[in-house]
């Protein structure tokens, strides 16, 4: 006689829970596949010509024994609309007496919901045994795999409520707990690792409010670890881990193909391989639409490393409650790809976007839109539209964030309004100054020049380590121009009034490039291929880096000044603009004659190539600069002009 017979004959039998309940479980994911396997195998014979669905890792995680299963895809066809499978016995078999092995954990139990269960199991283990005929009509198909609801059961729906009714029976047995967490049979070293999931889950959990989910239960299965995290009410969005040795295994399904996306990548930030994802849908759940299902795994070093992935992943979990509904609240202010964008910042802050539906979401933003003047926004404009998609997304964000930590803290919705409202105004404020971005674009510019004529007074061309330094922070510098351009394209995408302000940073970043060119150049320089230069030599070029750097100051005070001139300015600061810019091309004239002359003392004093090609090169990417600043300056002078209503009159040198 078995132990657990001899434990059921005693009369002790809620001590086979535990065990019954793991094998339902497992019961459970083999029905699962089995299920997935038979659909496959009907997509195929439908369509002959499709590829066959790679199902080799979901049969692996089912841990199921049944080769045949995986064969059903290329041996069944269909005629007249009936689908013909040479081992639906088989099937049938596996069927019912896994459907069983689910159901024995509810044996014996007085809850009405359960007696139900169990007569439900025998009606379609009754079904089940009269399929022996190789063949499945329509009917019989959408009996064994239809999940809509509100109408006949399905056996598919049976299996989804046994899962439902074990996981509740679950927690309901748990007498243990490790940091919140239901466990049972575990092992001494199965407990830290189920205490490193419930680490982060609870650094998180407070982002879900008073949100029902995050009910987390655990177990040990043979070799495995088993953790499972109830998200919410749905049917299918469920979430399981495994964990053998230094492997993790998490199989995640979701309703919505966006969501799952956004999952995908919180998790891939942290170390995770998906598998299989485009591939595995499988019809018959969400009111008969298809559903998302795929696989994660982290192939940990040690433990220590485990501990950081599980950690990390129960920290994420939070940010699947109610995400859909904030993204359509979101799309109502933005695009969709914006919409996504926000809410996985706010993840990546650990905010969430709880606290913001809670505050009253998209109608918190409309109000603080309304709130401001005519100026600002008009009736059905879009956030997007206005601020264009960086500044919208960089407010949206600062507005969840917001939300979360006033709505921790009790404040009231008013006070986050008022809130919101100064945010937006701020936010506003920053995008309708057309020079703030220019301003920004204009101190990297002074920060390249200043780091070569800095280098260059300290004879960095002959330090490679000190060359080699600053080029790395130039091309940081370089870089975080450009993101300023990009940001100023967007907003020139969307109003047509920023296109001359592109076009004047466009013009000034190509001043960037060739700094930033300059300090590479440098770099190489120092690499001894400085050989010949010469005390006049050196002196040259300093004089010349001192003109760029002259140069990339009045370009900065000129915008500084520009920033305030309207119609109404006093005379004083237009004539400061204008002799600020008139100082960029008195800087651009000296520097072609600098740059000549450096040229001339290359030719005389070095003979070596490589030094020679070098320095000229250096030298032009200097005056290259100063030409930028010069077409940048004639550009923005003729915008200003006109705003002051002078017309974009004047004389070019």
């Amino acid at each position: 006689m078995e132990k657990v017979d001899v434990v059921a004959a005693l009369g002790q039998s809620k001590l086979l829970l535990p065990a019954r309940i793991t094998g339902a479980l497992a019961a459970n994911d083999r029905l699962k596949f089995a299920l997935t396997a038979l659909q496959a195998a009907a997509a195929h014979a439908a369509d002959g010509a499709a590829p066959l669905s790679n199902l080799r890792r979901d049969y692996a995680a089912a841990h199921i024994n049944a080769p045949w299963l995986m064969e059903m895809q290329a041996t069944a066809w269909l005629e007249g609309g009936t689908l013909h499978l040479a081992d639906l016995a088989r099937l049938g078999k596996l069927l019912g007496e896994d459907i069983r092995l689910m159901a024995r954990p509810l044996e014996g139990s007085a809850d009405a919901d359960h007696k139900a269960q169990i007569a439900r199991v025998d009606h379609w283990c009754d079904w089940l045994d009269q399929l022996n005929a190789g063949v499945l009509d329509d009917a019989q198909m959408l009996a064994l795999t239809g999940g809509k609801r509100g109408e006949s059961d399905t056996f598919h729906i049976l299996v989804m409520d046994l899962h439902k009714s074990l996981n509740r029976l679950a927690v309901d047995m748990s007498d243990d707990t490790v940091d919140g967490a239901h466990v049972w049979q575990l092992d001494a070293d199965d407990r830290p690792r189920v205490a490193a999931f419930m680490r982060g889950l609870n650094r998180t959990r407070r982002l879900k409010f008073d949100h029902p989910g995050l009910d987390t239960a655990a177990t040990r299965d043979g070799a495995r670890l088993l953790i499972q995290n109830d998200i919410g009410t749905n049917d299918v969005h469920v979430l399981v881990i495994q964990m053998e040795g230094f492997s993790i295994t998490l199989t995640y399904s979701d309703l919505h193909e966006r969501r799952f996306a956004f999952f995908q990548g919180l998790l891939s930030e942290i170390g995770a391989q998906w598998s299989d994802v485009g591939a595995r849908r499988s019809a018959g759940l969400n009111s008969g639409a298809d559903y998302v299902v795929g696989t994660a795994r982290f192939n940990c070093a040690d433990l220590a490393a485990a501990d950081a992935a599980l950690e990390g992943l129960g920290a994420r979990i939070v940010f699947l409650i109610d995400w859909n509904r904030a993204r359509k609240r979101l799309n109502r202010l933005v695009a969709k790809p914006l919409s996504i964008a926000v809410l996985t910042e706010a993840a990546d802050r650990e905010a969430g976007h709880m606290g913001w539906l809670m505050a009253g979401a998209d109608q918190l933003v409309f109000d603080a839109m309304e709130a401001l003047s005519p100026d600002h926004f008009r009736i059905g404009d879009r956030l997007d539209s206005v601020l264009g998609a960086a500044e919208a997304q960089d407010f949206l964000t600062e507005a969840l964030v917001l939300s979360s930590h006033a709505m921790q803290v009790d404040q009231t919705v008013a006070l986050i309004a008022d809130q919101i409202r100064l945010l937006l105004s701020r936010h506003v404020r920053r995008h309708r100054d057309e020079f703030a971005l220019l301003g920004e674009h204009a101190a990297f510019c002074h920060a390249l020049a200043e780091g070569i004529r800095d280098a260059l007074a300290y004879g960095h061309e002959t330090d490679v380590k000190a060359a080699r330094k600053l080029s790395e922070r130039a091309k940081i510098w370089e870089r975080k121009a450009d993101h300023l351009v990009m940001r100023l394209r967007d907003q020139a995408a969307g109003n047509a009034r920023w296109l001359p302000f592109l076009q004047l940073i466009e013009c000034a970043d190509d001043a960037a490039d060739a700094l930033e060119e300059a300090v590479f150049i440098l770099s190489l320089i120092a690499e001894d291929n400085h050989h010949g230069w010469s005390d006049e030599l050196r002196t040259a070029l300093r004089r010349l880096a001192d003109k760029v750097l002259e140069a990339a100051q009045d370009h900065v005070k000129a915008l500084a000044i520009a920033r305030t001139l309207n119609e109404a300015s006093l005379a004083q600061d237009q004539d400061d603009f204008l002799a600020a810019c008139w100082r960029v091309v008195d800087a651009e004239k000296a520097c072609d004659v600098l740059t000549r002359e450096i040229r001339r003392l290359f030719v005389r004093n070095v003979s070596d190539a490589a030094t020679l090609s070098l320095g000229t090169d250096f030298a032009a990417a200097l005056e290259a600069s100063t030409d930028a600043l010069l077409h940048t300056g004639y550009a923005m002078r003729g915008l200003v002009l006109t705003r002051v209503g002078a017309g974009n009159q004047g004389r070019r040198a």
